[in-house]
């Protein structure tokens, strides 16, 4: 009944309920957690612990840089989602991008150029139809360009 006790004795100590604690107290060290590589780490949640700081908008906006869509403004094609075909007639995923193409065209009733992210077959579409048109039916204001 006594080592009963002692064994229970020895376990009340916090030093000894916790093995991420370092102590100096023998009973500890003959259990053999005095040398804990963990030790002087809270791993538990404490009344006194904070909460892990959020990112900043401005944080966020570093971490990952605003990238233009891959959308033409004027026909409003977008990618499309289509299937590579192998000889076995496996299919895989891949994107067919549109032909986006930065161009500086004349701009008549601005009198100066404007320098237009555009697919190719707005362009075509614009030397047919002219620029003002284009952008008028399209919704753009080119006053902003």
């Amino acid at each position: 009944m006594a080592t009963a006790t002692m064994l229970f004795s020895c376990y009340s100590t916090p030093a000894a309920r916790s093995p991420l604690l370092r102590t100096s107290s023998p009973s500890s060290s003959s259990l053999g957690f005095a040398t804990s590589q963990l030790a002087g780490l809270s791993l538990g949640l404490s009344a006194d612990a904070t909460p892990t700081p959020t990112p900043t908008p401005a944080a966020a906006a570093r971490l990952h840089p605003i990238v233009a869509r891959r959308v033409c403004p004027f026909t409003n094609k977008k990618t499309n989602r289509a299937n590579n075909v192998s000889f076995s007639n496996h299919k895989t995923k891949k994107q067919q991008f549109v032909n986006l193409q930065y161009k500086k065209l004349w701009w008549e009733a601005g009198k100066r150029f404007v320098k237009l992210r555009l697919s190719t077959k707005a362009l075509k579409t614009i030397e047919k139809h002219g620029l003002d048109a284009v952008a008028k039916k399209a919704g753009i204001d080119l006053n902003k360009k």
